[in-house]
Parts: structure tokens; sequence; C-alpha cells
């Protein structure tokens, strides 16, 4: 690997942080009544989302349907895996209970979205039409409707539906 493809994923890594925090930034100014920072904020993010991609892209890292899949199980596998287990036992090693309880969360959800990917994998245009719902407070990802997470507990208030793109 040369080093314009290196600093094509370090750049495609900054982008992708930025505009997770940029964000995550919008939300605190929304909390604090500044809708135009916010505003603001989101679209940066959104500039931030475009870099990213196109590094990506410029990388080679973005193949078909069925390549884009194998590559998403691969990381996340990785994640609940390797990834996670790992912080988690450093986590608790430094006493930080609550970010190892956390990590866990974030472990066993990744091992959610993995299991999703092998079902798309086995059939991309066979997969049955449902409505995904996101847990606001771990990440846990549902097809369908849910009544309480199974993974942090929380209600079925706690999760918002997921909108198809119509890019």
């Amino acid at each position: 690997m040369g080093k314009t493809q290196d600093n094509l994923m370090t750049a495609f890594a900054g982008e992708s942080q930025a505009n997770r925090k940029y964000l995550a930034f919008a939300n605190t100014a929304d909390k604090e009544g500044l809708p135009q920072v916010a505003k603001l904020f989101r679209a940066v993010a959104a500039a931030e989302t475009i870099h990213a991609h196109a590094h990506l892209k410029n990388a080679g890292h973005i193949g078909d349907t069925v390549a884009n899949l194998k590559a998403a199980l691969e990381g996340e596998s990785c994640e609940f895996t390797k990834m996670y287990p790992d912080m988690i036992k450093d986590a608790k090693a430094e006493g930080n209970d609550a970010v190892a309880r956390y990590f866990d969360y974030v472990k066993k959800v990744e091992e959610v979205h993995a299991t999703l990917y092998k079902k798309a994998i086995a059939n991309p245009s066979g997969l049955a039409k449902t409505d995904y719902y996101v847990c606001k407070f771990c990440g846990y990802t549902h097809e369908g409707q849910c009544d309480s997470c199974p993974v942090c507990g929380a209600k079925a208030a706690a999760f918002f539906k997921v909108e198809s793109c119509c890019k």
C-alpha cells in the first residue's frame, strides 16, 4: 500500500470522525437553544460525509453490494470478537466499570449487526421488506418494532425508525 493509499484512509478516518463529532455538537447546540449553530454543525457534517465517501471510493474500498456486505460483516465481527472484548478488559482493569458495561452493550449490538449482515449476504435481493428500529441508548438494531431493548433494557419509546434515503 503506497503513501497515497495510506493518506486516503487517514483522511477517511478523520473526515468520518469529524462528521460524527459535528453531529454530536449539533445536538448540544439544539439542547442549548442555538438552532442556527446546530444547523451549521449539520451542514459541515454533511460536507465531511461527502469528503469521507470520496476518500473511501478513491481508495477502492467501495465494491458492489455483496462485497460491501461482506466488508461490513468482517468489520462488525472483528468489533464483537476482538476489539470490544479487549476494551472491556482494559476498562475493568482501570476501574472504569461504567465504560466497561457500555462497551459490553456495544459488543452485543455489534454481534446483532453481524447477524443482520449475514442474513443480507445470504439473500440480498430477497430480504423481507421490514422497518429497522434502533435504540437511542445502546444502538441495538431490530427488525420491526421492539417492546424493549434486549441489550440495555430501554423501553419501546427509546427506539427510532430508520428511514430510507431517497437519493
